[in-house]
């Protein structure tokens, strides 16, 4: 009789939890083609409901985009690094840049292009808070596909009189510092990975590099040389993109420190208020009292 397959040891175990979860559903680019900006409609916008874990595969278009989600946190991943988008965000995306989407939650994934001759010249990637008139202007816009009627026949005039204000509101907009570089080096990117879709797990630095083959030492180097930044630098910029959304909407301190892998609240708030000068309950957007 075949004896019982042994247990798996502890660094095999360790190895894959390291890997951590991957997205259970993957799609294309959501058909951009069909929303192509031109000159007599400089702003096109579509709407996509997608659900937890989705990846929209790595996809680039000749013109820029906005991307925003009514609700639900999304993550946009382009070669350089890594941008956590609350629905509180917009994020600036210049033409012709790969970039792929994750779905932190289910989402309303809202996007605007934008025609070259209207558009910002910002060459990199810029988070943006939303305004009041910038999320109403963008959301005013038709997101019918080409081939179809529009939902508003006035649609394409109504989008060249959006276009100037949505700009201007758009170059208005506070930037934000929120995302996380990626290095170029395959086993230094697959930990940083690694980390982004699992900030809660608490292995150290030596745990992960053995995951990917190399030593604590190489990966430390790595660090310095590709990211201009330590291990423990570059982790607080990612626990602090992925801990910054979940304070927006409203959870508590200690399930936030929890699933940003920090055994205790008071541990959480000092690197919090380190990185910030604020504390985390400063970031919290709290429920206004219903009307009496």
């Amino acid at each position: 009789m075949p004896s019982a397959a042994s247990p798996p040891s502890r660094s095999a175990a360790t190895a894959a939890r390291l890997r951590g979860p991957t997205p259970i559903n993957s799609v294309a680019s959501l058909t951009p083609h069909l929303y192509a900006p031109d000159a007599v409609r400089p702003l096109r916008a579509k709407e996509h409901f997608l659900s937890a874990d989705t990846l929209v595969e790595l996809h680039e278009h000749p013109w820029p985009q906005l991307t925003f989600s009514t609700r639900g946190v999304i993550r946009l991943s382009t070669q350089d690094g890594s941008y956590i988008v609350p629905p509180s965000r917009a994020l600036w995306v210049p033409a012709n840049m790969p970039h792929s989407i994750t779905l932190i939650e289910d989402a309303e994934l809202r996007t605007v292009y934008l025609h070259a001759w209207i558009a910002p010249s910002w060459e990199k990637c810029e988070v943006l808070e939303i305004s009041p008139l910038l999320r109403a202007l963008m959301l005013a816009l038709d997101t019918t596909p080409d081939g179809l009627p529009p939902a508003d026949v006035h649609a394409p005039q109504r989008e060249r009189m959006i276009a100037p204000l949505l700009v201007d509101e758009l170059e208005r907009a506070t930037q934000i510092r929120i995302d996380v570089p990626l290095p170029t080096d395959k086993r230094l990117r697959q930990l940083c990975e690694t980390l982004l879709r699992n900030p809660a797990d608490r292995a150290t630095l030596a745990e992960r590099a053995a995951a990917i083959g190399a030593s604590e030492r190489t990966v430390a180097r790595l660090f310095r040389d590709q990211l201009g930044m330590s291990w423990q630098q570059w982790r607080q910029q990612a626990v602090m993109a992925h801990a910054l959304p979940l304070l927006a909407r409203g959870m508590a301190v200690s399930q936030v420190a929890a699933a940003s892998g920090y055994a205790t609240d008071s541990a959480f708030c000092a690197m919090f208020k380190a990185a910030t000068g604020r504390s985390p309950t400063s970031f919290q957007h709290r429920k206004r009292p219903a009307p009496a």
